[in-house]
């Protein structure tokens, strides 16, 4: 998703006129680092297409899949197929012909894109994480049957990405050509109060803030998760893991993808002119839209719901999956209400609390950590 605006962005040099950038390789990127770039980009935008393409089907196919915290990770999949459709075909095609194709306007219409795309899955991560601390930590009860919250979500994420990527397109900053000539982004290099103001912002409040997010959400969820090791682990609290094991290697997975395009970025704007090559800026580009992959995989692979629904559909099954899984989350829920009298003796022997505290309240604060993993 080439997104975070650019914001962080390879942009190295300086920004290059469109009108020669075509059949001049020597001015960007050699012939032979476009031909590796090409083939890059083109194994990016067919594997991230068919990759959240599938994301898609299971979503439409499968309702069991249809929750509401999954409808935030199908934003982050939407967001990834829109670079891959609107992005990702423009920079193979200049990368082929040794230069960007579609003029001034297209350059721009480009950056804003893939700017807003990126945004919006960088701040979907960011609530993702932040509602799984309100339902784990806070014991927030969860209603699989309102997707209100999700929404809220979802729109609020498109919403804060438009505010910081229409600015450039009346005034505030710009979008323009990348060094490398195959890419366009905001404007890195110019030193100008309006530009840098610009970058400043951008790199506070859509990398830095929801980073900010991501780190108290997972780090107080991983404390709580500690301190229940020494009770008990029950196959509903080993699914908490899992789920979390797998949200945090997608947030893990997306800064390696945009840290060091967010570096080189920086540095083409504060650092000496001409530090960063064409050739080395464009190495931390590729790995931001590679992420347009990587997201979907860690989606089919360490979900088993997912997982099970790809399987279904190479087996091309589709009902019967849909029934193993109320099973298995009645199942769930039966061993839960079996175990929790020992385990909500072993949290007293543990964590004494004041007897002010009844005991149902004690056991509906328990069972409410069940509830919000059984709805996934």
């Amino acid at each position: 998703m080439l997104p975070v605006l650019g914001m962080l962005n390879d942009s190295a040099v300086q920004n290059l006129s469109l009108g020669d950038s075509r059949g001049s390789p020597t001015a960007g990127l050699s012939r032979t680092a476009l031909n590796v770039v090409a083939v890059c980009l083109g194994c990016i935008m067919v594997l991230g297409s068919l990759y959240n393409f599938l994301v898609l089907l299971i979503f439409v196919k499968f309702e069991a899949v249809r929750t509401p915290i999954n409808m935030i990770l199908l934003n982050i999949s939407v967001s990834d197929l829109l670079v891959c459709i609107f992005g990702t075909p423009f920079s193979f095609a200049a990368s082929v012909s040794g230069g960007w194709l579609i003029g001034q306007q297209g350059c721009k219409w480009y950056g804003f894109c893939n700017s807003l795309f990126g945004i919006v899955s960088l701040v979907s991560l960011s609530m993702l994480s932040y509602e799984r601390y309100l339902a784990v930590l806070k014991y927030a009860k969860v209603d699989a049957s309102n997707y209100k919250n999700a929404w809220i979500c979802i729109v609020g994420s498109w919403v804060y990405s438009l505010s910081w990527t229409v600015p450039p397109l009346f005034g505030w900053s710009s979008y323009g050509l990348e060094s490398s000539r195959t890419t366009c982004s905001v404007v890195w290099h110019s030193r100008s109060p309006n530009n840098v103001s610009y970058i400043v912002c951008l790199f506070l409040f859509c990398l830095v803030f929801p980073l900010l997010v991501m780190m108290f959400s997972y780090g107080r969820i991983v404390r709580i998760i500690q301190g229940m090791c020494r009770i008990n682990l029950t196959a509903a609290q080993k699914r908490e893991h899992h789920l979390l094991f797998m949200v945090m290697c997608m947030v893990t997975c997306y800064l390696f993808c945009w840290l060091p395009y967010g570096l080189v970025s920086l540095i083409t704007t504060f650092g000496k002119p001409g530090t960063v090559s064409p050739t080395i800026s464009i190495i931390p580009s590729i790995l931001a839209k590679s992420s347009t992959v990587i997201n979907p995989l860690i989606y089919i692979f360490m979900n088993k719901q997912f997982y099970r629904c790809f399987l279904s559909i190479l087996k091309c099954e589709s009902e019967t999956h849909n029934s193993d899984f109320t099973f298995n989350s009645r199942h769930s829920r039966e061993l839960h209400m079996k175990e929790n009298g020992s385990i909500q003796h072993r949290i007293n022997q543990s964590f004494p609390r004041k007897d002010t505290m009844s005991s149902a309240a004690k056991q509906q604060k328990f069972t409410l950590v069940v509830h919000h993993i059984d709805y996934r």
